[in-house]
């Protein structure tokens, strides 16, 4: 683990500059946590720091609300182009983007998944025979991206957002009857893809297992249901991971542990509850079909605009 670390910190573009750089925001950071000296903090950069993710809270709150779709996939891009503004790097950016991401989902996968098994539309049945497979690819995805680094990480974010954005703008609501999940071992490594990919992208799973399992034949209450209760064993192990390694990382924000900004964890969760429950009033009076188009552009959108701030 110490020298996936080592190797994630080096896959960092611009990490040695920031080494000799002068502090983000004229912010000095918090010692041993973060790099940045609590005492020496800046309180109006930390203040305009804290307006900045409580509305991105607001905004990935709105959209998931209204678009029908889990956090991550909207605060990703929302915290990537936030902490870019900054002035961190576009690889650190997305790190720390990806770690925070899955540091929310826990909290929200909790109390979604709680919600629906009152309503007994988990799938217990396929969930403990996908737990073990989506577990293991999480941990994969957590030293892969470990391996790869923030830029690589990036890419494959703006690559997976723009794939479920072409499903999402010309796929149909009815699935053909008789379809079912994959016999073993294709379905233990298609919930291992889903693990890995969903830790590399910092989203619950949902965006790529309700899909397959509704491709499979699911309800989409109980693809939604089970896909709630997966995000937590993607989430948990992903973002345990990103703190293990981004502990010593060179350059962070303040307020963060690792690639998990604790401020923008415990701002933006409470807000995005908040503004949920808005955006998803909001999508009740508007045409569906159109929602989903209308998220397949953000989702374009956000992923181009990502590549070229990586690869400007």
């Amino acid at each position: 683990m110490f020298l996936w670390r080592r190797h994630m910190r080096r896959k960092l573009s611009l990490a040695d500059k920031m080494r000799k750089a002068p502090p983000v925001n004229g912010m000095n950071g918090m010692t041993g946590i973060s790099g940045f000296d609590v005492t020496s903090m800046d309180i109006f950069a930390l203040a305009q720091l804290a307006a900045a993710l409580l509305g991105a809270g607001v905004a990935a709150g709105f959209l998931a609300g209204l678009l029908g779709v889990g956090g991550g996939i909207v605060v990703v891009p929302v915290l990537f182009h936030l902490f870019a503004v900054m002035g961190v790097s576009a690889a650190l950016a997305m790190n720390l983007a990806v770690g925070t991401s899955l540091a929310i989902i826990i909290p929200t996968a909790i109390a979604s998944m709680r919600a629906h098994h009152r309503h007994g539309e988990v799938d217990t049945a396929l969930l403990r025979r996908w737990g073990a497979p989506v577990f293991l690819g999480a941990v994969a995805g957590v030293a892969v991206a470990g391996a790869v680094g923030g830029v690589v990480l990036t890419a494959v974010f703006a690559c997976g957002a723009l794939a479920i954005a072409l499903y999402l703008g010309f796929s149909h609501q009815d699935t053909p009857p008789g379809r079912t999940l994959p016999g073993e071992p294709l379905r233990a490594l298609l919930g291992a893809g889903i693990g890995c990919l969903s830790v590399m992208m910092g989203i619950g799973g949902g965006s790529l297992s309700v899909p397959v399992m509704r491709f499979s034949g699911f309800s989409i209450h109980r693809a939604v249901a089970t896909a709630a209760a997966l995000g937590l064993v993607i989430a948990l192990p992903g973002a345990v991971g990103f703190v293990w390694a981004g502990l010593d990382a060179p350059g962070l924000p303040p307020l963060s542990l690792g690639y998990v900004n604790l401020l923008g964890a415990v701002l933006i969760f409470p807000v995005t509850v908040c503004m949920a429950p808005l955006g998803a009033a909001l999508a009740h009076r508007l045409d569906r079909g159109h929602l989903q188009k209308g998220f397949a552009l953000f989702l374009t959108v956000s992923a181009l605009l990502m590549l070229f701030r990586v690869f400007d």
